[in-house]
């Protein structure tokens, strides 16, 4: 009886995470338009969908509750993430650790520009560029939109019916499946504006599913150890404003020694903090593993 009620639990939150998924993506194409994916019109469009959705996703999280019948001393909100408790330390130290990581990105950046890292700290710091970036819609979605969405979704909403099934530490690898797979969409896009053959699509899908995997896995990861969404959120949008760490550049680079060096040191320091800055000593008690089975965890 025992094993039949997990089984069908397990359904439930498979069923429920894909049905996220499916409405996440499929709320994009509910505009029927022949315009480019970043056309302001039809960005505007698909943020409003997308935050739907994301309004949406508590009630999802609670009838699944109800059907897995699932129940904990916690609130919907509070097993999504969304909490007072330690919050400024989940916004500031997530974020921190993932500037660690783009260490050589950033001197990179600062090597390239012509006021140095002076200028770079002035541009971070200047209300102007920050006002003009406000009305840009590419900007907003990419920085805002999409970090908040995404990650309420498949991180905040999907986290929470994963982990009573696979336990804490396969959620953290199993849910960046449905964010990689989500992204797969983008080839339905670019095959419609005919930019690239199928073959060459394919490759860049692959790709980009295997990057958006492994920075699913990350967030989750910070997720599962802080409690909080805001972190992910913050994360994914710095992250976002970064792009791929380019190292084929930094080898190309005049000062290639140095810039290597910031490469490889910003990995080790990030990995040298990845548990410390994580620990739950500094969010308190994390409603979403009180949801974990002792059997499952120990899977």
């Amino acid at each position: 009886m025992q094993v039949e009620h997990t089984r069908t639990r397990c359904c439930v939150c498979v069923l429920s995470c894909l049905l996220l998924a499916c409405l996440y993506v499929g709320s994009l194409y509910v505009w029927r338009s022949s315009l480019p994916r970043d056309h302001p019109s039809l960005i505007k469009r698909r943020c409003a969908s997308v935050l739907l959705v994301s309004a949406l996703s508590p009630a999802v999280v609670k009838a699944w509750m109800h059907w897995a019948d699932v129940k904990v001393d916690a609130s919907v909100w509070e097993l999504m993430g969304v909490r007072l408790e330690g919050l400024v330390p989940a916004a500031v130290l997530p974020l921190l650790l993932t500037m660690v990581f783009y260490l050589g990105p950033l001197v990179h950046s600062a090597m390239d520009n012509p006021e140095g890292f002076t200028g770079e700290l002035q541009s971070a710091l200047d209300v102007q560029s920050w006002m003009l970036c406000v009305g840009d819609a590419v900007w907003l979605r990419n920085q805002v939109v999409a970090p908040l969405t995404e990650e309420l979704v498949f991180r905040g909403a999907m986290l929470p019916m994963l982990v009573p099934c696979t336990g804490a530490t396969a959620a953290i690898f199993t849910a960046p499946l449905f964010f990689g797979v989500a992204h797969l969409h983008h080839i339905i896009e670019q095959r419609r504006l005919h930019q690239d053959s199928m073959s060459v699509l394919l490759v860049v899908s692959g790709i980009q599913f295997l990057y958006t995997t492994v920075f699913g896995a990350f967030t989750s990861f910070i997720f599962m150890k802080t409690g909080h969404v805001v972190g992910p959120v913050l994360c994914h949008s710095f992250c976002n404003s970064q792009g791929l760490p380019d190292i084929s550049s930094a080898l190309q680079h005049p000062q290639r020694i140095a810039l290597l060096f910031s490469y490889l040191m910003g990995l080790l320091i990030f990995l040298v903090l990845l548990f410390t800055l994580t620990d739950p000593f500094f969010y308190g008690a994390v409603p979403v593993c009180s949801l974990a089975d002792p059997e499952a965890s120990a899977r």
